[in-house]
């Protein structure tokens, strides 16, 4: 009966270890987000509109959803990590500049 204990528990342990461990970083590769689960990609989007609101209430969780899937299914991402990603994504949705 421990023996059954000990298995449980390691399996529980391993589980939420990889749970943790498929959560999209900053540092992730733009190419990861395709392969990615819906729900890594909402948590992401999240966690970015969270984070940027305050610069433009545009730049919620749908918007970065659409920007990075935009950015990682056109063309070819290579090396870009998400951050630079949502960068561009930022950079992208500035307001026009006022004429002088």
């Amino acid at each position: 009966m421990r023996a059954s204990i000990r298995i449980l528990l390691c399996f529980t342990l391993c589980m939420a270890t990889g749970a943790q461990a498929a959560k999209l970083t900053m540092d992730d590769k733009v190419a990861r987000w395709p392969r990615a689960t819906t729900d890594e990609k909402i948590d992401f989007a999240t966690r970015m509109g969270k984070a940027f609101t305050s610069l433009s209430p545009d730049l919620d969780r749908n918007y970065f959803i659409k920007c990075l899937e935009e950015t990682a299914n056109i063309g070819n991402p290579r090396d870009i990590k998400l951050e630079e990603a949502v960068k561009m994504c930022i950079a992208v949705n500035k307001p026009p500049s006022e004429p002088e």
